[in-house]
This record gives structure tokens, sequence and C-alpha cells, in this order.
């Protein structure tokens, strides 16, 4: 019997979950989606490894969690599998070839003296980015809105999170942590099971006040953490810290960071990596990585065997209904800051093509960045001008 899970004869060793984890980490270009389908193709339909309807359940108990969901997915079908050694090799398995790429990517990019063609590179794929933003935040809209119990309240946190995304990037976690609380109160469910959540919008209002090294762990931690919505809302989380706040990177750095996150394999998260190696270069750059993604092994180690609890669970709907809708919004009201960023006009017809190329012609995400940044290296190499 392993530890947490019925054992099955078909079960595979973890050598096996090494393997193929290790596998979708490498080839998992696209994001959660990408990663969801991997993992359907090997543990349900390949390998017969999970049920279909409990591979569905967890996706949905994983959306109900903050942090990375498709990186929970990753672990909790790990555990699943082998119990909670299974959960920590699979999980550092799909993890870790992405985080690999982007450190190296990231002492290119972020080096000193880049060679022109990589800084043309970065302003191109960077000028994309907010339209990315966009496409990324407007995506979840449909299904958010279905499940609002308020339409109107569901605007009004919609428009919250956007607002804040804009304005006070840093602090947008109270702003989540707000809704959600707000939200619960209004349904009038009782309180037993979120007591938690007053001390962490207490070290909210502390952890921005330090400095060093402690602010980059608590920047991890929030976006480990604290992030509701999907990956893409880690940005606004991130940029207020990382470029006016701290000063760890320029504007133009920060859509470097964000470029790489969406074009590398394996979750969007370990884009805190990048600002963790402009904080205090490899170390700050595994640290932040660490942190953030420690949350996401916690949640699946200590409550993957309550994930039908958990779906069940009206608190955690009642807050989800309020801190998912302001999360869609943050994600939106980030493309603001992120165009603000731009600083050459090229960059702003780059940006135009890709909104046309997401929103008219449907391309994806990986390709649309690509082409930017082929087209900053066309300008780069034609001695256009490039931002600095």
């Amino acid at each position: 019997m392993v530890e947490g899970v019925e054992a099955r004869a078909e079960a595979p060793n973890l050598a096996t979950i090494a393997r193929e984890w290790g596998r979708i980490g490498c080839i998992g270009f696209g994001g959660p989606p990408a990663h969801i389908a991997l993992l359907r193709q090997l543990c349900v339909e390949r390998r017969n490894w999970i049920e279909p309807r409990e591979f569905e359940d967890a996706i949905a108990a994983c959306n109900l969690l903050p942090g990375p969901a498709s990186t929970q997915l990753a672990i909790f079908c790990a555990w699943r599998l082998r119990g909670r050694a299974g959960a920590l090799v699979g999980g550092a398995c799909f993890i870790v070839p992405g985080l690999l790429l982007i450190l190296a990517l990231a002492m290119l990019f972020l080096a000193g003296s880049p060679p022109r063609w990589v800084r043309g590179a970065g302003a191109g794929a960077g000028a994309a980015v907010a339209a990315v933003a966009l496409q990324a935040g407007s995506s979840l809209v449909p299904d958010s809105r279905r499940r609002a119990a308020s339409e109107v309240r569901w605007l009004v946190y919609l428009l919250a999170g956007a607002v804040s995304a804009a304005t006070i990037g840093s602090w947008l976690v109270l702003v989540l942590l707000g809704c959600g609380l707000l939200e619960l109160s209004i349904q009038r469910v009782p309180h037993d099971d979120v007591g938690g959540i007053a001390p962490v919008a207490l070290l909210a209002a502390v952890g921005g006040a330090s400095g060093g090294v402690l602010a980059l762990v608590w920047v991890a931690i929030k976006v480990g953490a604290l992030s509701y919505g999907g990956g893409f809302v880690i940005i606004p989380l991130m940029q207020g810290d990382a470029v006016n706040h701290y000063h760890w990177m320029t504007a133009g750095q920060f859509l470097n960071a964000v470029a790489l996150g969406q074009v590398t394999p394996g979750p969007v998260v370990q884009t805190v990596a990048v600002v963790g190696y402009a904080a205090a270069g490899v170390g700050g750059g595994l640290l932040a990585a660490l942190i953030a993604f420690s949350p996401s092994f916690a949640f699946i180690l200590l409550g993957a065997a309550r994930f039908d609890r958990l779906r069940a669970n009206e608190n955690a709907r009642a807050f989800l209904n309020g801190a998912g809708p302001a999360a869609i919004g943050a994600i939106l009201g980030t493309a603001i800051p992120l165009a603000r960023a731009l600083s050459e006009p090229w960059q702003y017809v780059v940006l135009a093509v890709a909104a046309i190329l997401l929103f008219a012609l449907h391309r994806g995400v990986v390709l649309t960045l690509l082409l930017a940044g082929t087209a900053g290296v066309i300008v780069a190499l034609a001695s256009g001008p490039l931002s600095h």
C-alpha cells in the first residue's frame, strides 16, 4: 500500500514518473492548457493510470487553490500514483527543465552588455506582452462570468482588480483577498474554514515594508500562495515590486522576463526566477523558484486526500467568487503598465500586430512572441533604435 493512495498493480515506479513528468516539463510549451492536455494524454488515455472522472475532479479542485493550477495537477497525478515520493519526484521533474532554461536565458537577456540582437529580440518580444496579457485575461472572462453569484458584484470585483493592477500593483494581493472576503461575507457562509486568511493579509501588509532577501521571499510567496486566476496573475503581483519599489529590473527587463516565461516550457510561474536572478543572481533565482513552488507541493501533500471535500466546500467557492474575478481584472489591467513600458514607436507597431495575431487570427502565444522577437532582431540588425 502506497501512503495516501490505493496501490495499483499498474502503478509506475519512480523512475517512470521522473522520465514521463520530465518529458512533459521539456515539451510543455503553451502554458496550462498544454500541460493539462499532456497530463491527460499520459495518465488517462495512454497509460490508463487515472480514471477520467477523477482527473476532471482534480482539475476542478486545483482551480479552487491559489497558485499555478497546472503545476498542482502535475504534482497531484504523481501523488495519486506513487504517494508523497511520487509527488516530490514528479513535481520536481515537471518544473526543473523549464526553470534551468529560463535561468540560462535570464543570464543572457539581463547581462550588463548583451549583444545587440539579443536586446532586439527582448524588445520585440516584450512589445507583444501587453497583448498577451489581454488575451490571457479575456479568455478567462466567460467561464468566470457564468459562475458569478451576482453579475453586478462580479463586475465590481473585475474593475477593482483591473484598477489595482494598473495603479498599486505591489499591493494587489490585498485587493484579491479583500474581494474574496467581501463575497464570503455577502453570501453569509460560516467562516470556520477561512480563519487563516486574516493573518495572511496582515503578513501582506508587513511583507511589503521589508527589503533585501526578505523582499524577494515575500514576492515569491505572493506568486506561489496568493495568486488566483491562473499563471498570468503573477505579472501584476511582481511588476510593482521588481520595477518600481525595489528597482531590481528596468521596465524593459521585466517585459523580457514575462516574454521568457511564455516562450519556455513548463509553468508560467517560473517567471519569478528571472526576477530572483535580477535581485540576487542565480542563488536569488533558485530561492525565488523554491519558495514560489513550495505552496503547490504543500497543498497536494497535505490536502490531496481531501480534494472531494474542497470541491464541495461552500467557503472556498464563495471566496473564489470574489477573488477570481479580481484576479482576472488584474490580468487585464496589467496590460496598461506593460504597454507604458514601451519606449520606441516600432514597438507599438509590434504590439498592434501581436493583438491582431492573437485576437483576429487566433494564433498561439508562443508563435506570436517568437514572431515579435524576430521583428526586434530585424530592427536591431538594421541599426534601428532599441529601448534602454
